[in-house]
């Protein structure tokens, strides 16, 4: 099961009223009740479209920006924090631009989508759920990659 189809499993769940499938971002704790299987390979189809769009406006857009940062940015000698924090905000600018714009529309549209394949009659109410241990370890991976960076720009900084 790749990325893609694991994204769009996270949306479908089993509760008591029945198979729910909750589309993320629209409307926190709502579900709707998916009447039959050939209605869930439809939202299944449709949630796929998303996410592969999604992820492709977001690692192209990314690689772009960061070829764009490396060729205007060229190789210095010796990194300095202005010089570093200039080239982030030159990315976080480039990257709203190529990225942040693009999924703008393609949220939009999304939205709009949604109401196409649901019902009002339909929502439920929807409990959280829990975080299960790959979301754990995926948070525990990323406060150690935040640490390692905050100790590496420590040693930047601090004058020698």
């Amino acid at each position: 099961m790749g990325f893609i189809d694991y994204a769009v499993e996270r949306s479908f769940r089993n509760e008591k009223a029945g198979r729910v499938v909750v589309f993320s971002g629209v409307g926190q704790g709502r579900g709707y009740l998916v009447r039959s299987t050939s209605e869930e390979q439809r939202i299944r189809a449709f949630l796929k479209m998303y996410f592969f769009a999604q992820f492709s406006i977001q690692m192209l857009g990314t690689l772009l920006v960061c070829g764009w940062i490396g060729t205007l940015g060229g190789a210095t000698d010796r990194p300095s924090l202005e010089r570093e924090l200039v080239r982030g905000g030159i990315f976080l600018a480039a990257y709203v631009l190529v990225v942040g714009l693009p999924f703008g529309f393609l949220w939009r549209s999304y939205k709009k989508a949604v109401v196409s394949f649901v019902s009002p009659q339909d929502e439920v109410a929807v409990a959280r759920r829990p975080l299960d241990r790959t979301q754990w370890l995926a948070l525990a991976a990323l406060a150690v990659l935040m640490a390692v960076l905050a100790v590496a720009i420590l040693a930047l900084v601090r004058p020698r």
